[in-house]
């Protein structure tokens, strides 16, 4: 080997440093959002990538699946899936698709589990207290039709085997606004991931999952302060790898003496919620679970739903009204995600 002098040997490692800093940076992946209106409201995809997407055609195929699940679990469509099964005049069994066998079997589930709180059967209700596609009301649903109505609500009423749904009333409605949009941003991610895509923010309507990073930092996400008219911060939280869903009433309601009505609806009582939580935050890896138990957390008053919340380690974030402003109620589970502010 051929001896090199030092004075050489310094000039190469020199030229080496000086030909690495000229090197361009690393090249980091732009953040890319598709966006567009589903199910009454607006959806957000965010999402890096460091390989090329189509985001045309991305957005197509994830619009197509959106499309495809108002078809089938619309209230607000009559001949969507859902609808043609209310509207059936029979009690006899009715062949549904493996995607509405899905979300129905995940609301019994729920529903069982909290002793018939988050109920699927409340079509009726809803639609008389004035929530549904049937229009808005201004005052009270008149008591005798209330009774009426409470005949023929309640998840015994119904039974589900396999892809066979069941109605034991010709009466009953089913209405799975409280599960449906989780389920829709569980479709969205995962085609996010069949497409190769790792990293991204997918938001149906507050209902929310995530996974990964942005290139500097993990995701975070706001809860919002609920206060009706007013959009600002109440905390922010570092999910990682899971779904957030956040049911609350100080929104969508109406006002008749002084007494307020919003659109969730306790089967218990036949009536809008009553007490002073005003915000259900659940932390779930199934968006679609997660809705369904934060609506279940909402109707239960804070004590009821933060002892379920712990029973079953679920994370959750209660948000309750007092008379000198609002307090935080947090599940143990919860704890590990809470993030470093609060506004």
């Amino acid at each position: 080997m051929k001896n090199i002098h030092p004075l050489s040997l310094i000039w190469l490692v020199f030229i080496s440093l000086w030909l690495s800093g000229c090197a361009p940076a690393a090249k980091l992946p732009q953040e890319q959002e598709l966006q567009g209106r589903t199910m009454g409201t607006t959806y957000s995809v965010k999402f890096f990538s460091l390989q090329p997407v189509d985001s045309e055609a991305l957005q197509q195929q994830l619009e197509q699946e959106l499309e495809l699940i108002n078809e089938l679990m619309s209230t607000y469509r009559p001949q969507s899936e859902l609808m043609q099964f209310n509207q059936q005049q029979t009690t006899e069994p009715y062949i549904i698709s493996e995607q509405t066998a899905k979300v129905i079997a995940e609301a019994i589930r729920i529903g069982q589990q909290t002793g018939g709180v988050l109920d699927i059967t409340v079509g009726p209700l809803v639609e008389l207290w004035g929530f549904g596609a049937s229009g808005r009301i201004t005052e009270r649903p008149d008591p005798d039709k209330l009774t009426v109505i409470t005949d023929y609500v309640g998840l015994d009423k119904i039974s589900l085997d396999n892809n066979q749904l069941v109605k034991t009333d010709p009466r009953l409605a089913l209405d799975l606004s409280t599960i449906a949009k989780g389920y829709g941003v569980d479709r969205l991610a995962d085609i996010l991931e069949k497409s190769g895509i790792t990293d991204y923010m997918v938001d149906i309507g507050g209902e929310m999952r995530v996974k990964g990073s942005k290139p500097d930092r993990a995701w975070r996400v706001a809860i919002e302060k609920p206060v009706a008219g007013n959009r600002a911060v109440q905390r922010i939280i570092t999910p990682g790898d899971m779904a957030i869903a956040t049911s609350g009433d100080y929104r969508n309601y109406f006002e008749q003496d002084g007494i307020r009505y919003s659109h969730l609806i306790d089967p218990r009582t036949a009536a809008p919620v009553q007490h002073r939580t005003v915000s259900s935050t659940v932390i779930h890896p199934s968006s679609m679970t997660a809705d369904g138990y934060a609506t279940a957390l909402h109707i239960m008053n804070a004590e009821e739903a933060l002892q379920f919340a712990n029973q079953h380690q679920l994370a959750a974030l209660l948000i309750v009204k007092t008379d000198d402003g609002f307090v935080e109620l947090v599940s143990d589970a919860f704890q590990p995600f809470l993030a470093d502010e609060v506004r």
